[in-house]
């Protein structure tokens, strides 16, 4: 089952940049590599599936939400259902690990005694438990990383979106957020990966998608 469709995307920003030509499916399950190099439009496609922003010519199906058709008061209940996860962690500084992940269920009105069994899981889940009443600036880039990871995971999101998650990240750590996101794409998460690592795409078998010039080749 598909659950990201773009067919025919076009999007201009004012600068005249944007995208041309895109088509993209995410079945349900998957892992794909979203390629290209710095400034192609990796990050503008992920934000076109999040709806931060819209298309100009063409559609973003994301589960039953359509671009065309969703009101912006619909807008957060598309983004429960997906986990976003960005190069720059954008962790809440003056919380601890568990306030940055609970903070996710806390603003949907989760009861206190669900919001700890949950976050406590996935907390476990990326290998950071130990961790959980540290505050941010005193964690590593991985463990950052795996904080940001987790709060992504904590709404049990049909897709998480990784908009290079590995970019500022030393190549040992870079590989062990890897195998991370392998494992939660095993348990049934999909997984949209945006970068311009082609080594590391290169030493795991997923479906590659190719954006240059605002174009995408499957």
């Amino acid at each position: 089952m598909k659950i990201i469709r773009m067919k025919n995307v076009q999007m201009r920003y004012p600068n005249g940049e944007g995208l041309k030509q895109v088509n993209l499916t995410v079945e349900q399950g998957e892992f794909v590599f979203l390629v290209g190099p710095s400034g192609a439009g990796k990050s503008t496609v992920l934000k076109l599936i999040y709806m931060q922003e819209r298309p100009g010519l063409g559609q973003v199906q994301v589960g039953q939400f359509n671009s065309a058709k969703i009101r912006p008061r619909d807008i957060p209940y598309l983004r429960r259902q997906l986990g976003i996860v960005f190069q720059d962690f954008r962790l809440l500084e003056d919380r601890n690990v568990f306030e940055n992940v609970a903070f996710a269920l806390r603003v949907i009105g989760t009861r206190p005694k669900e919001i700890k069994k949950r976050v406590l899981r996935v907390l476990g889940d990326v290998g950071i438990s130990h961790k959980r009443y540290q505050m941010p600036y005193h964690l590593s880039g991985g463990e950052q990383q795996r904080v940001a990871i987790a709060r992504a995971l904590v709404n049990e999101p049909m897709v998480l979106l990784a908009d290079e998650p590995t970019g500022n990240l030393d190549p040992q750590t870079a590989e062990e957020i890897m195998q991370l996101l392998e494992e939660i794409n095993m348990r049934g998460t999909a997984v949209l990966m945006a970068t311009h690592n082609y080594d590391l795409v290169k030493r795991y078998n997923h479906r590659v998608v190719r954006i240059e010039g605002g174009v995408t080749l499957d």
